[in-house]
């Protein structure tokens, strides 16, 4: 008799680790017996994955590595219980199988007697994926229904946080933790200091954060903000709306929070709470009343060379009524100099500042610099339009199509007219709306494909446009326009050592300058000392 069948075998076990345990034992005992009926089969490896969900399979290490070893030619044949071991999303069921079998690896579901090598064996495996991921649906409505049960009956579904410690679906005061909350209401509120600020004392206080290693104004935020420090309890803050693919997000008002007031013992008291809310409030109005007009040229693309953080800016304005400004790395500016916090962390950053003008300075000699061989670049961009240009024929496409679908609406409607003559029997009928249907599904998936190309070649045309007129503005008429600018640039890098490397959109280097700033006010200058082309 030649080689043997190299079997594998997959399962998903509890992660109670005597329960695991057991649950392994008692497989690897099915599987060995199930194989022992089968002289030619010896059993390789048990695959498992330890209480993930099978509606989706990223997450699931033994799965993907028993695909991969399977793909990779060290298996012949898998072995599993139940369909609904395997995956519960139907899709990912009927892609591995036929992934796998194009391979000539055979999977058989012992219990449900499904063999994908059979002739029918994809039919039944595609009703039974089916069940299982309906079955997935049922158990999650059921799991979300009783979980908001518990919820309404003051349950605690969560982790710790600063300041209390979650046990048993109950919030109990750390109170360690619990000054520093305190601290932070006092801080903000009592002596009106910003979040900036309050991150950066409590840092250099040696203060650790529950989470992270830094302290930061978003995280003062989320403090002020968490009504559990008033006693108060609100649950359901996030959702899961795809029971398949099990992502969080923002509950902003799709299904109803869960809100218990006086929950649990407080650690700020209501008077300072509402005092609080009503100046971030407060902070909240002014802020947005100052930065109306504050999205500067380059907001959110100078970047630091030092640490990687973004680059902020700060404004003065003098006596004779002149502005001021000087962007600052975000670390820098919020924490000072690096500094070391024991165990290898650190905080802060050496980084320095550089001006406004000296931004502009550089951004407007890296532009000129690709005056060097302008014609050449104009030429390359104006031709990628051109070929943009050939998205128009999308429109036409899609008109097309869509032209397809109504006919095909139109055909349907004539076999039901036909069948009420008695013309086509029940079952002709049955057969040709699914093949219409079949025909239409595949012009509808090529008719959001088209219109997706056509939308992402208009923005491409678009954003090629304005560039090609942005730099042509600059280049011919020395125009300096913080318009201009934001089209152009893509990227800034500031380095220690008054180091500039500016970074043009469709430009595939960057110009790296050295420089040099002196002078106040009207005299102010700043000085490209050395330039060099850099690569990513």
């Amino acid at each position: 008799m030649g080689n043997k069948v190299r079997a594998a075998a997959y399962g998903r076990v509890s992660t109670e680790k005597d329960d695991q345990a057991n649950s392994l034992k008692s497989q690897r005992k099915y599987f060995s017996d199930y194989i022992s009926q089968h002289e030619d089969w010896e059993l390789t490896g048990i695959y498992y994955d330890e209480g993930i969900s099978g509606t989706q399979t990223a997450k699931r290490k033994g799965f993907n590595q028993m695909i991969q070893d399977a793909m990779a030619g060290r298996i012949d044949l898998i072995l599993t219980k139940e369909v609904s071991r395997f995956a519960r999303n139907t899709v990912d069921t009927l892609s591995f199988v036929r992934k796998l079998k194009a391979k000539g690896v055979r999977v058989i579901f012992t219990i449900d007697n499904i063999d994908t090598m059979d002739g029918d064996g994809e039919l039944r495996l595609s009703i039974m994926a089916t069940l299982a991921q309906d079955e997935s649906r049922k158990t999650s409505e059921r799991v979300k229904w009783g979980q908001k049960r518990r919820m309404e009956q003051g349950v605690v579904f969560g982790r710790d946080l600063l300041g209390y410690t979650v046990k048993q679906g109950r919030m109990f005061v750390n109170e360690e933790e619990a000054e520093i909350v305190r601290s932070i209401f006092h801080k903000y509120t009592n002596e009106q200091k910003g979040t900036h600020i309050i991150a950066r004392e409590l840092q250099e206080e040696g203060i650790q954060p529950n989470r992270g290693t830094m302290w930061s104004n978003t995280m003062i935020l989320k403090v002020l903000k968490n009504e559990k420090y008033a006693g108060d309890l609100c649950q359901k803050k996030t959702i899961t709306p795809d029971y398949l693919s099990h992502r969080k997000k923002k509950n902003e008002g799709e299904e109803e929070m869960v809100y218990l007031k006086n929950h649990h013992t407080p650690i700020i008291d209501r008077v300072l709470w509402e005092r609080t809310q009503k100046e971030l409030e407060r902070r909240s109005l002014s802020y947005h009343k100052a930065s109306q007009c504050s999205r500067y040229w380059c907001s959110g693309m100078v970047k630091c060379g030092e640490c990687g953080a973004g680059f902020v800016v700060r404004t003065k304005k003098r006596r004779d009524g002149s502005i001021y400004r000087a962007w600052r790395c975000y670390h820098h500016a919020n924490y000072g100099k690096r500094k070391e916090v024991g165990e290898g962390a650190e905080y802060g950053c050496d980084n320095t500042a550089v001006s406004d003008l000296a931004l502009r300075t550089c951004v407007h000699y890296a532009v000129k610099q690709v005056d060097f061989d302008w014609d050449a670049v104009e030429t390359e961009i104006l031709w990628r339009i051109k070929n943009l240009r050939q998205a128009d024929t999308y429109a036409e496409d899609t008109a097309v199509i869509e032209k397809k679908i109504e006919e095909i609406q139109t055909k349907k409607k004539k076999c039901v007219d036909l069948a009420l003559e008695g013309i086509l029997s029940a079952d002709e009928l049955t057969e040709q709306k699914e093949w219409y249907d079949g025909q239409k599904e595949r012009l509808e998936r090529k008719l959001l494909r088209a219109r997706k190309e056509e939308e992402t070649e208009k923005k491409r045309r678009s954003c090629f446009e304005r560039y090609v007129g942005a730099v042509d503005k600059i280049l011919h008429f020395n125009v300096e326009e913080e318009s201009l600018y934001r089209e152009l640039v893509d990227e800034i890098i500031v380095y220690p050592g008054q180091i500039v490397c500016v970074w043009l959109k469709y430009i595939p280097f960057g110009i790296q300058m050295r420089i040099h700033s002196c002078g106040r006010r009207d005299r102010y200058q700043t000085e490209i000392l050395e330039s060099v082309l850099v690569g990513k």
